[in-house]
């Protein structure tokens, strides 16, 4: 079977097109209601000759290993310019110390497409407290070190050193979310547009299937990268000489935002106040003489587009070059996406920058097609893992208003209260769940998404349904904190919020005979949280019961209003200083309070307590989250950690001779060995001395002393 391809449209009907306020050009090809699985995109030169191709059109570099499931970017994009007619090439987690894995295909014939995979590639890489992770979840076998720090950058400009004068488009959330001047928390500074870091040609923000399309048929039919300034959810850099356009809104320049905190609020909130794309003007950003140019987000495509995208023919598996299992595609292989974008406008949260606030929902006929496609497969099992999206209860929800909609600058539809303009009908997706445990073959559909619980109070027979048929014993929600100042800070609702659907699913569950619960998930270290905060959760967590495995702490992501206040301490919608804890010792305090019942935590719990003057909550008391004297597991976790110090040579000397410092006597004639180097690019340093880290290496005298 073949797809058919879109003819070109005529230049006038282009741009009548791309000029409605309020409707996604469709770029897509209409396909049959049974899409024939293929093959997959080829990965090596042999697989594209294999398919009778002598080159690609377009070669795809990413930082994930190559997963054909619309859950995953290289796939869904991937498969809609094989859609448009287009030959694409993989070039998935490359070696980039050389340019030799970009030169796989040969020179693409249109561009190189760079992304640095479904996450950011710092975040990736390092933890809360800056350590390298122990494993990549989109690697294969779960191993670290498949992809750089920063991946875009230097994919980039590997792509240039491979062929030079071939464009480069940059995309995918790491490069959507630094395409201005942004804080970055790695390296504590704040970073100049990754345009100019990476020196792409252009970089498209948001989700790419539209622009991607629409930049593939514009250079194949001869336009430049030039002509393409004039799409929605692009970002380009202007030459020194040249002029941006006269309705662009001027933000503070990269000089102002990086030396002054103020300027850097001031941008943070014009940005975000241009995030309707109904309404959004054009942004420019200069960086020196350079002009950084961010046109309007992308319009939210039709349920017709949707359709398309997830009814193209994927495989739903890793490439078959993988022989080990890749933790994320085992994770959501057997999901169902059914809706895209999200209106909560949480501040600490990526998915409505990228995603958009506008709902995008499929079709229930397309979802039951995906759901029966996957009956077909001998592997699958019959249990549908989730149904959902970036949360479990907006499906086909949309503002009741378009004209409002079209001119509302409001971050968040639900916080501090749902609008009343929103249409909170759950009905289309109690029917959705209903039908989809009716198609043959299907055991059990989970909803595993986040559910947004005070939409979800608003639908008693949603939760009924929840209950009885698609939770597992257990359900997880995210309340996120119990502080009313710090949930104001997130745009999450009160705690009361939780605590009545707490109730509400028990009661939902007894009704159907079983016994549930719910499982909460919260944050440490937001802006605004502070110790006593965290104590104020952690009683919360001690009267109720819950003790949480799994605590998140907060990582300031580029872009993020959170981020903004983690930085300047300023809250940059409101203008009020924010409480920040940016030190170490403190996020750990507030970490181990979320978990105040493990032993190995009892000294930073007792720390923090002692901290906040609240000694009372030491003892066998009702409230007490600690007991008087440390149990023996909390001072063997505190003597394995000071081991581990010791042998990694932090607090003392190693001796000479040791099996940590074997002995190395020069031979005669030999010359001394060098004074001990920094890492490789850094000058070297001073030996130890008498003290390890000091810049001299001589012993200080004291006055008096000798």
């Amino acid at each position: 079977m073949s797809l058919p391809i879109l003819g070109e449209m005529p230049c006038s009907s282009r741009q009548a097109v791309r000029n409605d306020p309020n409707v996604a050009p469709t770029m897509l090809p209409v396909l049959e209601d049974e899409p024939v699985r293929r093959p997959h995109l080829p990965m090596t030169r042999q697989e594209m000759l294999a398919r009778g191709w002598n080159d690609v059109d377009i070669v795809f570099v990413t930082g994930d290993a190559y997963i054909d499931h619309p859950a995953f970017a290289a796939g869904v994009l991937g498969r809609v310019l094989e859609a448009g007619g287009f030959r694409v090439g993989i070039v998935a987690q490359p070696d980039w110390r050389s340019a030799d894995p970009w030169r796989e295909f040969g020179r693409p014939r249109l561009f190189f497409a760079i992304s640095a995979g479904n996450m950011d590639s710092m975040i990736n890489h390092y933890t809360a407290n800056k350590k390298v992770r122990n494993d990549d979840a989109y690697s294969p076998g779960g191993r670290i070190g498949l992809r750089p720090d920063r991946a875009t950058l230097v994919y980039s400009q590997r792509a240039r050193e491979a062929f030079p004068g071939v464009p480069v488009i940059a995309g995918g959330v790491e490069a959507s979310l630094r395409r201005l001047a942004h804080y970055d928390y790695w390296s504590d500074t704040v970073r100049k547009s990754i345009l100019l870091d990476s020196k792409a040609d252009l970089v498209v923000f948001g989700m790419g299937e539209q622009p991607i399309l629409e930049i593939a048929k514009r250079l194949a039919a001869g336009e430049s990268v030039r002509d393409l300034r004039d799409m929605r959810a692009v970002a380009y850099c202007m030459g020194a000489k040249e002029t941006p356009p006269e309705d662009a809104l001027r933000l503070p320049s990269y000089e102002e935002v990086k030396t002054d905190k103020a300027a850097f609020v001031k941008a943070t909130r014009t940005i975000h106040q241009e995030t309707n794309p109904l309404n959004a003007k054009r942004l420019v950003q200069y960086h020196d003489r350079q002009a950084v140019v961010v046109n309007p987000p992308g319009l939210p495509i039709s349920q017709d587009d949707m359709d398309r995208i997830y009814g193209l023919p994927y495989t739903r598996k890793p490439h078959p070059r993988y022989t080990e299992r890749i933790p994320a595609f085992e994770m959501i292989k057997d999901s169902v996406t059914i809706m895209r974008g999200c209106f909560g406008g949480c501040t600490f949260c990526s998915i409505t920058a990228h995603q958009g606030r506008i709902i995008q929902s499929r079709s229930q006929e397309s979802i039951l097609a995906e759901l029966k496609r996957m009956t077909e497969d001998k592997d699958f099992k019959g249990v549908v893992s989730d149904i959902g999206g970036p949360t479990a209860n907006m499906y086909e929800m949309r503002c009741t208003r378009p004209e409002v909609e079209a001119k509302c600058k409001r971050l968040s539809c639900v916080h501090p209260k749902v609008c009343k303009l929103l249409g909170t009908d759950h009905g289309p997706l109690v029917d959705l769940m209903k039908k989809s445990r009716d198609v043959p073959g299907i055991r059990k559909v989970l909803v595993a998404s986040g559910v947004r619980m005070d939409l979800a109070q608003r639908s008693p027979e949603y939760m009924k349904e929840l209950a009885a048929h698609h939770v597992g014993g257990t359900l997880k929600v995210a309340p996120e904190h119990t502080d009313p100042e710090v949930l104001r800070r997130m745009k999450k609702p009160e705690i009361e919020d939780y605590s009545g659907f707490d109730k509400l699913f028990r009661e939902s569950a007894a009704a159907a005979g079983k016994k549930m619960t719910t499982v909460p998930y919260f944050i440490a270290s937001h802006p605004g949280s502070d110790i006593h905060a965290m104590i104020h959760l952690a009683l919360f967590l001690k009267r109720n019961g819950y003790r949480p495995d799994q605590v998140q702490d907060f990582i300031p992501a580029p872009f993020d209003i959170a981020t903004c206040m983690y930085y300047t301490g300023i809250d940059p919608m409101t203008g009020e200083e924010v409480h920040v804890d940016r030190q170490l010792k403190d996020r750990k305090m507030q970490r181990a309070l979320l978990q105040f019942f493990k032993p190995e935590n009892y000294f930073a719990v007792r720390d923090a307590l002692l901290k906040a003057g609240r000694g009372d909550l030491i003892g066998s008391g009702c409230d007490c989250l600690i007991p008087s004297n440390p149990p023996r597991e909390a001072l063997m976790a505190r003597m394995k950690k000071a081991n581990a110090a010791l042998t990694e040579g932090r607090y003392v000397h190693t001796i000479e001779g040791s099996p940590e410092r074997p002995a190395s006597r020069p031979g005669k004639g030999d010359k001394p060995a060098p004074r001990s180097a920094g890492q490789p690019g850094q000058p070297e340093r001073s030996g130890g001395g008498y003290r390890p880290g000091r810049k001299s290496a001589q012993r200080r005298t004291r006055p008096g002393s000798r």
